[in-house]
């Protein structure tokens, strides 16, 4: 089966959502979530988690889906849990590649941003200067490519 989230993604990110909800929200479809709860679940990521600048929020939507979707569950092995954690490893690399990081301040260093709790207003210029939504894109094609080279076991 072929995925494509990308474009859903940003569009999701362009209407408002955060970098994690844009991401995490986009795959729905595939993780069987109710989207009300996505949106709220996946709200404290965007900024780098609550805009403290640290794991870009997008990454972390992409974690959180790889975990719903192969994570080990309850009873769990030490090889299960090695197996996922590679996994979550390999992800954060082909975005490293990709991006030089996997950290918000960094992949925005560029633009001064700042860690204040308020967000910035979605208007034309903000969208004009952040280059997040490059990130969704990215996040959400690293995921549709691993997805399709391994089907989830849901």
């Amino acid at each position: 089966m072929e995925y494509d989230h990308a474009d859903n993604a940003c569009e999701l990110f362009a209407g408002g959502l955060n970098c994690a909800q844009a991401v995490f929200v986009a795959f729905t479809d595939v993780t069987g979530m109710d989207r009300d709860l996505a949106v709220r679940l996946s709200s404290s990521f965007g900024g780098g988690m609550g805009r403290m600048r640290e794991v870009c929020g997008a990454c972390s939507a992409m974690f959180m889906i790889a975990g719903i979707l192969y994570g080990p569950d309850e009873s769990f092995s030490h090889e299960e849990k090695t197996g996922h954690y590679k996994r979550i490893q390999e992800l954060a690399a082909e975005f490293r590649a990709e991006h030089g990081t996997i950290i918000c301040r960094e992949l925005l260093k560029e633009l001064s941003v700042t860690s204040t709790p308020e967000p910035e207003k979605r208007t034309e210029k903000y969208y004009k200067v952040r280059p997040c939504v490059r990130f969704v894109r990215t996040a959400a094609e690293i995921l549709d490519r691993y997805i399709s080279e391994n089907p989830p076991r849901l």
